[in-house]
């Protein structure tokens, strides 16, 4: 039988409606409690800290935007070119940046690492991943119909997710991201039953849902931390040896971790990320030192919108390239993205502040893992499991099932509900009777 895009892997689903597959797909992710949550997790810091800051629902939504608008264009301007290489479906394309996110956890990419570490002493090697998470709660553990589980999305939907299409057992341990772990390999290979056998390239749509997070990452993030002082664009605009100095840090890491720049010199790619840092930033509205006067808000606004219409406009499809690699974006505007991501890792990130906060939240995700291994290994005699879990628990076929389940647990908390249930279960604060446990 042929693949067909918009099958789903549970039959018997609900009856259709006016909607296409990939609207209900869409309409599907939009109302899951997994994406409310993002609303209480870090997108870089939290969003406790009293600033309005995007968090990992904003980010979401923003991303999810900018990648429908982008498959829109495409849709209209190379029709025929998007039939040649599958389809590009704007809801299929909005659906997967929805999803793209669910699986990150409290804290950001320290408390990612930090699963990562734990689950693997446990003894199950394909760890933690925020990707391969988000293809859990998608296919598994977000609930919709009592008669399967996840949320049943379309093959073409489920696939767009896949921006590593790959496990992390099947990659090898280099690999520093992955997309399925081996509990999902069943809805990983459905997902994946229109490519060759062995086949990583990822879809059309997946390449479009990953280029908008790049863009929703490098303007918004700078934006966040221009306005509260931490990235100084005012100085960057008129200091040019705090541009080399800032280039310089920057190339060092997209040296290690794009390959397109490995093959460079360092001093030309130094002089390249220069003039690229230049026009995406010295092109904007004259900066200074952010005061929130509407003038300001105005240049900002008007400043952030050109640089994401830029950046949606700078792609092509190019079908008879290999799959993976038929998004083609211009070199400049892939050198401005870059670069200005490094912004946010470079004078945020790396800021000694932010490093020991992380400290202190890797603690406290390593001592709840720890209690929760032992609730689940031993017999939860103590009651620590929650309410909603505990018939997971019993159900769980073997240790790697159990181990799995406590990363779920820990991943799937917002950040207050992780630092409540630490100080609960340690006795730091014991709370109140009254609170409600699920």
């Amino acid at each position: 039988m042929p693949v067909e895009r918009y099958d789903r892997y549970h039959e018997g689903d609900r009856a259709e409606d006016y909607r296409t597959p990939g609207q209900r797909d869409r309409d599907r992710v939009l109302y899951t409690s997994a994406l409310r949550r993002l609303g209480a997790v870090t997108q870089v810091v939290s969003p406790t800290e009293g600033v309005l800051f995007h968090n990992r629902l904003t980010h979401t939504l923003e991303v999810a935007q900018i990648a429908r608008r982008m498959a829109e264009r495409l849709g209209e301007e190379q029709e025929q070119t998007t039939q040649n290489v599958g389809g590009i479906d704007p809801d299929v394309v909005e659906a997967a940046a929805l999803v793209h996110d669910l699986g990150h956890p409290p804290f950001g990419h320290a408390v990612e690492d930090e699963l990562d570490s734990l689950v693997r002493a446990a003894d199950v090697m394909d760890g933690f991943e925020g990707n391969a998470q988000s293809f859990r709660i998608a296919t598994k553990l977000a609930t919709r119909n009592v008669n399967f589980p996840g949320l049943n999305l379309t093959r073409a939907t489920l696939n767009a997710t896949l921006k590593y299409p790959w496990g992390r057992a099947t990659s090898g341990y280099a690999q520093r991201k992955w997309g399925a772990y081996g509990t999902e390999r069943d809805e990983f290979e459905f997902a994946r039953e229109s490519h060759p056998a062995g086949n990583t390239g990822r879809s059309v749509e997946a390449e479009l849902m990953d280029w908008a997070d790049d863009i929703a990452y490098a303007v918004h993030d700078v934006e966040d931390f221009y306005r509260v002082g931490l990235i100084p664009l005012d100085r960057l605009r008129s200091d040019l040896q705090e541009v080399q100095r800032f280039v310089r840090k920057a190339v060092q890491h997209l040296s290690e971790e794009v390959p397109r720049y490995q093959a460079l010199d360092p001093s030309d790619l130094v002089d390249a990320m220069v003039e690229a840092f230049k026009e995406a930033v010295w092109s904007g509205p004259t900066l200074e030192p952010y005061r929130a006067t509407r003038r300001q808000r105005a240049g900002l606004r008007t400043y952030t919108s050109g640089r994401i219409n830029n950046y949606v406009n700078a792609i092509e499809i190019i079908p008879d390239r290999e799959p993976g690699h038929q998004v083609q974006k211009t070199s400049e505007a892939e050198d401005q993205v870059n670069i200005l991501k490094q912004l946010t890792r470079i004078y945020v990130i790396e800021n000694p502040a932010l490093e020991t906060q992380q400290h202190g939240q890797r603690q406290i995700v390593e001592v709840l893992f720890g209690i929760y291994l032992k609730a689940v290994r031993e017999g939860d005699e103590t009651g620590v499991i929650p309410p909603g879990y505990r018939e997971e628990v019993e159900d769980a076929d073997g240790d790697e099932e159990r181990v799995r389940i406590v990363a779920d647990m820990i991943s799937s908390m917002t950040e207050e509900q992780l630092q409540k249930t630490h100080r609960r279960l340690t006795g730091l604060s014991p709370g109140s009777v009254m609170d409600i446990i699920q």
